[in-house]
Order: structure tokens, then C-alpha cells, then sequence
């Protein structure tokens, strides 16, 4: 498989998190905001992303972070770009980085079809200066 990376976008907190506790499991929900750097889009996360994470009682996480992207695509147009991006993991057995399957919608004509027609994976990784997502697309 090869990876070529697509966008890098950078996570930043924006409030506080909202955690319940339930008998059969814990929702865990973290608003978030960013910014965006890549050589098809550039621009910022809207500061209403929110990264929904759901643990049941076996102890798996599902995460599920959805977020509007503002800026300009690589023909200098100005666009949004929603993303949607799950992930599954064991909270004793997780990994940095973590792995990602996104979703993306657009209203860019120039990355429409690229982004709704291509298979993409994600990386989140805990650098030096905080958490970045990492999106590839993906060919065998």
C-alpha cells in the first residue's frame, strides 16, 4: 500500500471536555478547533469540531471527530471541506500514532473529485507541539 499525504491539520482545545459515566460505558466529547496546511488546502478547523468518544463495556473506544474546514483550495478559491473521521481502539492496547478511516464532503470544484472519488486513511500523532491528524490517500 502507498500513502501520499493529503492534508495536515493541526488540533488545538476550545473549551472544555464533556464526559458522562454510565453503567455500561463513558461518552467523552472534546470540542476542538485548527488550522490546516497542505498543498491541495489551507485554512483553519471552525471552533465547533467536537471529537465524540464512546467507550463500551469491553473497553473499546470508538472516536468519531466531525469538523468544518474554511480556507482556500490549492486553485486559490475560497471552500469548506466537512470531515468525518472514525476510529477504533482499546484504550490499554492504544498506539501513537492512531489510525484513522476519514470521510470528507466539499464544495471546492477542484478537490471534489479527488476527495469523494480516492480512499484516504489517517494518522493521529502527539508531536512536540501538540496532536496533528495526518490524512493519506491510499493506492495498492
Amino acid at each position: 500500500m502507498e500513502k501520499k499525504l493529503a492534508l495536515s491539520i493541526k488540533i488545538e482545545a476550545n473549551g472544555p471536555a464533556v464526559n458522562l459515566k454510565g453503567i455500561d460505558g463513558e461518552v467523552l466529547m472534546i470540542p476542538f478547533k485548527g488550522y490546516v496546511k497542505s498543498q491541495i488546502f489551507n485554512g483553519i478547523v471552525e471552533p465547533c469540531g467536537v471529537d465524540t468518544q464512546v467507550v463500551n463495556m469491553a473497553g473499546v473506544r470508538h472516536m468519531s471527530a466531525r469538523y468544518m474546514l474554511t480556507g482556500k483550495d490549492h486553485t486559490g478559491e475560497d471552500c469548506h471541506i466537512y470531515v468525518e473521521n472514525n476510529g477504533w481502539f482499546d484504550d490499554a492496547t492504544k498506539t501513537m500514532p492512531f489510525h484513522t478511516v476519514p470521510t470528507f464532503l466539499t464544495d471546492s470544484k477542484a478537490l471534489a473529485k479527488y476527495l469523494h472519488a480516492n480512499r484516504f486513511v489517517g494518522e493521529g500523532v502527539d508531536e512536540e507541539d501538540g496532536l496533528w491528524i495526518y490524512f493519506y490517500e491510499v493506492t495498492e
